[in-house]
């Protein structure tokens, strides 16, 4: 379980504001990336410090609630990177410029950060980059919730817009489902084609 001994060291406790990043969005065929930076405040509630874990091991219901508790208690910016920014640039580096921009929505500069993953985006203050950060830091588990739920919703609406696909339950991920609305009606405009059965896909129409 994540805990906060990673905000405590950066001086959290003596007033320093520790941002935690993680992205959402990664794997899937289609949708844009997605980010979240979360400051968690100085005296979390014990029922919120007990629920935060990484984002895939909490119920979707649960996350939803912990996302509203979130943007009521912390710090909380959402940032993004479209798809055409998925093709342009590579997934990494779209992830990383999604991070950047919830960084960046952030009221003030944070006086550091801990991002999930191996790699930093560029940041403009001291970061430690923790592979499965978001079962490690509290505040990373807390920016893996919410970019998670505002993916998840954003996916939902965008199923309304693009339906055959079933993004509203696979939110844009290569499940069985999603293949064969592939195969149905060809991809939208919101697939990724720089990946890999997106673009085999196209060259074979």
């Amino acid at each position: 379980m994540p805990d906060d001994r990673r905000e405590t060291a950066l001086g959290a406790g003596e007033g320093r504001r520790i941002a935690g990043l993680d992205e959402v969005g990664r794997g899937p065929w289609a949708g844009p990336v997605v980010a979240a930076a979360v400051i968690l405040p100085r005296r979390l509630p014990a029922r919120l410090r007990a629920a935060l874990d990484d984002s895939k091991k909490v119920k979707p219901a649960l996350r939803v609630e912990l996302a509203a508790s979130l943007l009521e208690l912390a710090e909380v910016s959402v940032g993004r990177a479209e798809v055409a920014e998925i093709d342009a640039l590579n997934i990494l580096q779209a992830s990383h410029l999604a991070m950047q921009r919830a960084f960046d929505g952030l009221a003030e500069t944070p006086d550091a950060a801990l991002v999930d993953g191996n790699r930093l985006p560029s940041l403009p203050c001291p970061a430690e980059a923790l592979v499965g950060g978001d079962g490690l830091s509290l505040s990373i588990a807390a920016a893996s919730i919410v970019a998670k739920v505002a993916r998840d919703r954003e996916m939902a609406e965008l199923a309304e817009r693009h339906p055959g696909y079933g993004w509203e339950r696979n939110v844009g991920y290569g499940t069985a489902e999603h293949r064969s609305g592939l195969q149905r009606l060809g991809p939208c405009a919101q697939h990724r084609r720089s990946f890999k059965p997106i673009r085999l896909l196209l060259e074979t129409v």
